[in-house]
Parts: structure tokens; C-alpha cells; sequence
């Protein structure tokens, strides 16, 4: 039995804004990712609230969900067995200093505000964050 599953990736303004989308895009596809379905969207403050309406306690929350509509993003649907967590080690560690060698963050991420992209931690959730964004 196989262990296809999808997951939410986020590329980030600060990666949009310096044009990396295809070379993020590249990344995915050299892991075996399938790109499913993506766009390029602005999101609004309350549309960033509400997509990380899981942190709305941290104090960490206005920032992100301002950062998060501060600019264009591009949202994808990834898919590939076991794609959450593969998802999750090709983005590397939140902060990028340290995140491993050959990870999305170590590679392009500025700040551990500005790490560039963004990914579903659980399987549950991507069902849910990939619904935000593509409702069918």
C-alpha cells in the first residue's frame, strides 16, 4: 500500500518578491513532488488571520499574518508518498541558519520571519490549509 498524500506549500513574499518561484519549484520536482495545482495570489491581513488562526495565541501571530499578506505568494498542492514530511525536510529548519545544507530555507530563507516558504505540519492540516486556498 502506497502512501500518497498532499500537503500545502507556500512560497513566501520575500521569495516571490525575489523571484525564486521556479527555482523553489525546481527544488520540489528533483524530490519527486508532483505540483498539483498552483497560483499566485494576494492574501489579506484577515485571510492570513484566519489561515493561521492555529497561532492566533503566540506572539508571534499579527506579525506573521502581516508579513503573509504583505505581498504576492504563490500557493501550491504537492503530492508525493509521504509528501508532509518530505515536504518538511526539504524546507528545513524554521530559522534557516539552522536548517540543514540543500533545504529550501537554508538556501533562500533571509530571517526565521523571512524563511521563504511555508508547509502543512500534519496531514489533517494540509486538508485543511489546501481547502483555504483551493476550495473545489
Amino acid at each position: 500500500m502506497s502512501n500518497i498524500e498532499q500537503t500545502l506549500s507556500i512560497i513566501k513574499p520575500d521569495a516571490v518578491e525575489r523571484n525564486l518561484e521556479n527555482e523553489i519549484k525546481e527544488m520540489f520536482k528533483d524530490k519527486g513532488f508532483n505540483i498539483l495545482k498552483n497560483k499566485k495570489i494576494q492574501i489579506t491581513k484577515s485571510e492570513a488571520e484566519q489561515f493561521y488562526k492555529v497561532h492566533e495565541t503566540k506572539p508571534f501571530y499579527s506579525d506573521l499574518c502581516a508579513y503573509l499578506s504583505s505581498g504576492p505568494i504563490v500557493v501550491m498542492v504537492l503530492e508525493k508518498e509521504g509528501a508532509v514530511l518530505g515536504n518538511r525536510d526539504l524546507m528545513g529548519a524554521t530559522k534557516p541558519e539552522e536548517a540543514a545544507e540543500g533545504t529550501i530555507r537554508k538556501k533562500y530563507g533571509i530571517s526565521i520571519d523571512k524563511n521563504s516558504v511555508h508547509g502543512s505540519d500534519s496531514v489533517e492540516n494540509a486538508k485543511i490549509e489546501i481547502n483555504f486556498f483551493f476550495k473545489d
